[in-house]
């Protein structure tokens, strides 16, 4: 099991250097694939990925990543554009709710407009970021702070961990590793800007990135508990089987669903 999971990261690491560093239309397309993939493991949970709600979801994923894709020429409208898309799609999912009654409950229709938010807008931003002047560089705090924090608070829970987080959604993590994870990802984060200075001269700012670091540390363990909240509501082990020993999408970028947006807008901010 362990080989399994080691290898599978490994693979993981290999497509996201890969993807990350050529940006541009690769990383695009690679993103729109695994939020659609996210989408139906969200979306088996509620029994929809084959129902009206899951498609009507699926077809405003890719309306939303056409905009994403097209959003340079939009200029000022942008703005317009999003937001009519998002009434639009509130407005079908609920006529789905009402043409196809009482088939289906407003639990699933809800589930179906989470989904899309939850997960193709908040990992498009991973593409947004990458897109940033700098973005080459800045992107990859979406992953230093999320599986840095993650590895972090691991080792230190398991060493000094002994106050319980969150006892009943996630019994193994603890306060000091919660705490652990933050501090570590904030200093992952300062080491990550001193080797892009001194190999990429890259210019960053080595408090902002201790900054960014942290904060996307704490967002991204609320990330990784919320996707625990779902599963164990629902009473299922992981999302998907995807990826060996890693489980599905959702199971492997549940911090990195919540940890992308933050790290777009802070970089935009600081």
């Amino acid at each position: 099991m362990f080989k399994t999971r080691l290898l599978s990261g490994i693979l993981l690491m290999v497509i996201a250097l890969v993807t990350l560093i050529v940006g541009g239309e690769l990383l695009f397309a690679v993103l729109f694939l695994i939020s659609l993939i996210g989408m139906t493991e969200l979306y088996r949970v509620f029994g929809i990925e084959k129902k009206a709600p899951g498609i009507v979801g699926y077809i405003f994923a890719v309306l939303y990543y056409g905009l994403i894709y097209f959003e340079p020429q939009l200029e000022g409208e942008k703005i317009t554009w999003f937001m009519l898309l998002f009434m639009a799609y509130l407005i079908c999912q609920m006529a789905v709710l009402v043409f196809a009654y009482p088939r289906y409950n407003t639990q699933q229709i809800f589930a179906a407009f989470f989904g899309l938010f939850y997960v193709a807008v908040m990992l498009s931003y991973i593409y947004q970021t990458r897109l940033l002047p700098g973005g080459i560089f800045t992107v990859w705090l979406v992953f230093v702070s999320s599986w840095g924090c993650d590895t972090c608070a691991y080792c230190v829970g398991m060493l000094i961990g002994k106050h319980k987080m969150a006892p009943v959604l996630s019994p193994k993590k603890s306060v000091e590793g919660g705490i652990g994870g933050i501090l570590g990802a904030a200093l992952i984060g300062v080491l990550y800007a001193l080797a892009i200075n001194h190999w990429g001269n890259a210019g960053a700012n080595v408090f902002t990135y201790a900054l960014i670091g942290a904060v996307g540390g704490v967002i991204s363990q609320i990330g990784d508990l919320a996707a625990s909240a779902i599963k164990r509501y629902h009473n299922i082990k992981d999302y998907g089987k995807l990826i060996p020993g890693h489980g599905g999408i959702l199971d492997r970028f549940d911090s990195v669903i919540f940890t992308a947006p933050i790290i777009y807008y802070l970089a935009v901010l600081l």
